[in-house]
């Protein structure tokens, strides 16, 4: 992996060469709430955006609150969720995240880390991501892309999303959290691409391990 000075000078470069946190960025699918934010992560899972933002329309017109989607039959979830796929376990798994948003912790979505893991349907990439969209917490979400970049780079050194969320957090400076999520995952899809990276014109080329390898096997 790069030592500590690179992993700075790698944040340095991003932040020079892609515009960041936007000011017209919006949570999960663009949803207005924490509880809905959730909700459409659990239901992003192994879907593709068109087929989630169709599910989320679709259930939010039904029911909006924790209590008000319990108050709904399984087969009404399933049925307006299907376009996401797998909305027989994503049925159960938005009950269960339900009935234990209401029993723990009074319907309220929490604002950290620990809490939002505790939940039913909740793993770490949705926990960041609505920390860092909804609660504005300076938290590295990691995404396709966001993994993708970071072992390819060298930032990281993992075969997992979790554990590349992990080493980031150790090992990135405190003044690139806040936007080093979307660095990373706006570099991810315009120059360091999965396919055919742009690494001619790319501003950590000379700092990035896949460039190095690439350019000694040349």
């Amino acid at each position: 992996m790069l030592n500590e000075a690179q992993v700075e000078e790698v944040y340095r470069r991003l932040s020079e060469a892609m515009p960041g946190r936007t000011r017209g960025a919006k949570g999960p699918k663009g949803q207005p709430d924490a509880f809905r934010s959730c909700i459409s992560c659990m239901l992003s899972a192994q879907s593709l955006d068109s087929n989630t933002a169709k599910a989320t329309r679709a259930l939010f017109t039904l029911a909006r609150t924790p209590e008000a989607m319990l108050a709904l039959g399984d087969e009404q979830i399933a049925q307006a969720i299907k376009p996401c796929g797998l909305y027989n376990m994503k049925t159960r798994n938005i009950r269960r995240f339900c009935e234990a948003l209401i029993a723990e912790h009074g319907g309220v979505v929490p604002d950290t880390r620990e809490g939002l893991l505790s939940l039913p349907g909740i793993g770490r990439k949705c926990a960041d991501i609505v920390m860092s969209f909804t609660f504005g917490k300076d938290v590295i979400a990691v995404d396709t892309h966001v993994h993708r970049v970071c072992n390819r780079i060298g930032l990281t050194q993992a075969k997992t999303a979790d554990r590349t969320a992990q080493q980031l957090e150790e090992r990135s400076p405190d003044w690139a959290m806040r936007d080093g999520h979307f660095w990373l995952i706006q570099f991810g899809k315009r120059i360091c691409t999965s396919r055919s990276p742009k690494c001619d014109r790319c501003p950590v080329s000379q700092l990035c391990e896949f460039y190095a390898e690439s350019a000694a096997n040349a």
